[in-house]
């Protein structure tokens, strides 16, 4: 089969590796789509290895058919060849096949296309497992979703709408703000026009302080922000894309019982993440399939052009997410 494999200098290629050997409790699964993810970037430079055991090709969410069960997975699964589902993957989705071990894989929600279904793995489960598991969000809490175009955040903010929490989040610029109405956010700051430390402070002083904050931003602001939050509030830190150091006052983390957690969901247990997607089944897919929560596609490019395909994560592009089809 072909897989998309990392140069010497960095660039891409679509090249021939060794067929999946399917183990006992595996399906192999034949990919029609594969989406991107910042992960995918950071392995590409070298900063993100993939855990013992996966492929070294990229690639941690896919959509696709069965084509193949082995016996461990006939008998502990209700899986069918044929069925249409989407994965969560520790690496090895940018490729022709791949095997999935049954518990790694969900159905296709009614009413998403192949591209739709492959965005939603990774980017659904960690959005689950920072809002509910880490964020102990409930219904009437108030949430700061950072870097409101992200990929990530064309996720977090329906999901979050849809199980009734208000939610804050932060562009760059009118446009993108513009872009992304359709999240349904409850106030968009433009951070080239608002300081977002004063807004926090205006939303503590009316009574809507934030009680949980997704921050893949990190850097200098989260040190100021985080002094404005709500009583028991809990900041999670999933990335540092603005910077890996603050400042931050002590004294307010422990006066006002704030939490700054780190969260990732590449270093969670097999049985973690298999409960993550149970769940999101459960709980979320009757919310994808009536349309209240849905991945948004930014583009979708063949997966020869994986090269482009992560340039416009490179260059900040996309409001959504981006899909290579196989």
């Amino acid at each position: 089969m072909k897989a998309i494999l990392v140069n010497d200098d960095k660039s891409l290629r679509w090249d021939n590796v060794p067929n999946p050997i399917l183990g006992d409790d595996d399906c192999l699964v034949k990919i029609e789509a594969a989406a991107l993810n910042r992960a995918d970037l950071m392995q590409r430079e070298g900063d993100y290895p993939p855990p013992a055991g996966c492929p070294e090709w990229m690639g941690l969410e896919i959509a696709g058919t069965i084509v193949e069960i082995a016996d461990g997975a006939k008998k502990k699964s209700n899986w069918k060849i044929g069925d249409k589902v989407c994965a969560l993957l520790g690496g090895g989705g940018y490729a022709e096949y791949a095997n999935i071990k049954y518990d790694m894989l969900m159905p296709v929600p009614k009413n998403c296309s192949m591209v739709e279904a492959a965005a939603i793995p990774e980017a659904f489960a960690t959005a689950y497992l920072n809002l509910f598991i880490e964020g102990n969000v409930k219904e009437g809490d108030t949430l700061l979703m950072n870097a409101g175009a992200s990929g990530l955040a064309s996720v977090i903010i329906p999901m979050a709408k849809a199980f009734g929490i208000r939610v804050i989040t932060t562009v760059l610029t009118e446009e993108i703000a513009n872009n992304i109405k359709h999240l349904n956010a409850d106030r968009v700051v433009v951070t080239t026009k608002e300081d977002i430390v004063e807004v926090l402070k205006e939303e503590l002083e009316n009574g809507h302080p934030v009680d949980v904050a997704i921050d893949c931003l990190g850097g200098e602001i989260m040190g100021k922000c985080i002094h404005y939050l709500k009583h028991g509030a809990r900041w999670i830190m999933i990335a540092a894309l603005a910077g890996y150091k603050t400042e931050i006052d002590l004294k307010n983390i422990y006066v006002r019982n704030v939490r700054i957690i780190g969260s990732t969901l590449r270093s969670r247990t097999p049985e973690v993440k298999a409960q993550i997607l149970a769940d999101l089944v459960k709980n979320v897919w009757p919310k994808v399939e009536s349309g209240e929560v849905k991945p948004t596609i930014y583009k979708a490019l063949p997966i020869q052009q994986a090269e482009e395909a992560h340039d416009i994560l490179y260059k900040g592009q996309n409001v959504g997410k981006v899909v290579l089809t196989v």
